[in-house]
């Protein structure tokens, strides 16, 4: 590894000389050239020596001067390549920089589809580290570039992630129109699986209000939208849920729970708002039993 660090610390300093060295006018460009190749090379060097934040910065730098020769594909594939490296060591703010570089890079060259991709990555990135408001933050930007691609299941798969994460915020309001939206599309596409799932997701929405008019007046209003969403499986778990809560009945919530268990698992999500809501009605059994 030693002899791999060495020679990428050779294309370095080979690569500042290429850039520092005097020449006529037009030879500019080769200069340039010439410094993002060598750059490169010290990247590959600095990977196969496993010193990825060096191999990250190499990359960084190419990619830079590729993008100052008008190679701007290169440029973008050389940023991921950076942003790869950074990965290694758990370098996020890193991470991120290479990948909001390629996504300007693609903007500018109308390549939005892409650029989207990367939004979401970021997003991911940030959910990832609990930094929850940006994650919606890049989300949203994702899915409004996918939105004027006209790249449907994209824009829902974004707005699905702007929703978990509004929720995770306990911005249940947020979350909730984003789910109705996105059942209303697979109601009008005939997808009554991803309909009866978005439409639990967004009446556990309004469950995690602990709100017993909202959560009735919620259900009526899916089950006029979809008359077959009244005895589906998830329907009659939202409904037995609305009952614990109108009778402020933490048990019974909890049975609720355990029946719909019984046939469908809770993914993480869905458990983290029911245990919200389950302490929330413990808290008011207390405050009840005081006021008794």
């Amino acid at each position: 590894m030693g002899d791999h660090l060495a020679r990428g610390e050779e294309y370095e300093r080979k690569a500042e000389k290429k850039l520092n060295s005097c020449g006529w006018w037009g030879s500019k460009f080769a200069k340039v050239e010439g410094a993002a190749d060598l750059f490169l090379q010290a990247a590959y060097c600095f990977k196969l020596a496993e010193s990825w934040n060096r191999a990250g910065s190499a990359y960084m730098e190419s990619a830079k001067y590729q993008l100052k020769g008008k190679n701007t594909y290169g440029a973008i594939l050389t940023f991921v390549h950076a942003a790869d490296c950074y990965k290694k060591t758990s370098s996020k703010e890193a991470i991120i920089t290479c990948l909001e570089h390629a996504v300007n890079v693609l903007i500018d060259i109308g390549s939005i589809g892409r650029a989207a991709r990367y939004y979401k990555d970021i997003g991911d990135l940030y959910e990832s580290e609990q930094n929850l408001e940006r994650a919606v933050d890049y989300f949203e930007r994702a899915a409004d570039l996918f939105q004027s691609e006209e790249l449907i299941l994209f824009v829902h798969e974004c707005k699905e992630k702007v929703a978990q994460v509004a929720a995770q915020l306990e911005q249940y309001q947020k979350a909730t129109e984003i789910y109705e939206e996105i059942a209303l599309y697979y109601l009008q596409e005939g997808l009554k699986f991803g309909l009866r799932k978005r439409l639990l997701h967004a009446g556990l929405c309004q469950v995690s209000k602990v709100d017993i008019v909202a959560i009735e007046n919620a259900l009526a209003c899916y089950q006029e939208l979809d008359p077959t969403f009244s005895e589906t499986h998830e329907c009659r778990f939202l409904k037995d849920l609305a009952d614990a809560i109108d009778k402020v009945d933490a048990v019974k919530l909890s049975d609720a729970v355990k029946e719909f268990t019984d046939i469908t698992p809770l993914d993480s999500w869905e458990a983290t708002l029911l245990l919200r809501v389950k302490k929330k009605l413990e808290a008011m059994e207390l405050g009840n039993e005081y006021l008794r």
